[in-house]
């Protein structure tokens, strides 16, 4: 029997240089089939993507997350590549987020995407903007580890 091959799990890099993670949720997402298959393909970019609470409706909605459309999709079943979708959280879970997110400064970013038994998943993230000097410390800490990690590969040598 054939292994299947393994979707990628899509992460968004620039999430953790630009803000500090306070909080993560897993979430469903609402998809068209041909968004499904380019997904499953890997033609993601979540760079820009953010999420947002309507309270009027208390719905959760990703915006700005550019999914590009599948090449072998027919012509009734395409979509729009940055279409607003619906994120699908218990009532209690976006009550939470929505109180989370009033708090200056705070915004629910998209930090990874993929496949939970066939399922589409989203990791989002209530998360902090970095200032400038926060970005250089954290670039100080990553590359002095990397050294550290360096000089002990080369010891056991």
């Amino acid at each position: 029997m054939p292994m299947a091959a393994k979707t990628p799990r899509i992460l968004n890099r620039r999430a953790r240089h630009d803000y500090h993670v306070l909080d993560k949720l897993e979430v469903g997402i609402a998809l068209k089939g041909s968004e499904v298959k380019s997904i499953r393909n890997g033609q993601v970019s979540l760079a820009e993507g953010f999420a947002r609470v309507e309270p009027a409706t208390m719905e959760l909605i990703l915006y700005n997350v550019n999914i590009a459309e599948y090449t072998h999709a027919g012509p009734t079943n395409t979509h729009e590549p940055a279409r607003p979708r619906k994120l699908l959280a218990h009532r209690r879970e976006i009550r939470n987020l929505l109180e989370e997110t009033t708090a200056r400064g705070t915004t629910l970013i998209p930090l990874a995407m993929y496949f939970v038994r066939g399922r589409a998943k989203l990791e989002i993230g209530v998360c902090r903007g970095k200032s400038h000097h926060d970005k250089r410390q954290s670039i100080k800490t990553r590359e002095s580890e990397q050294e550290i990690r360096r000089h002990l590969s080369k010891r056991m040598r």
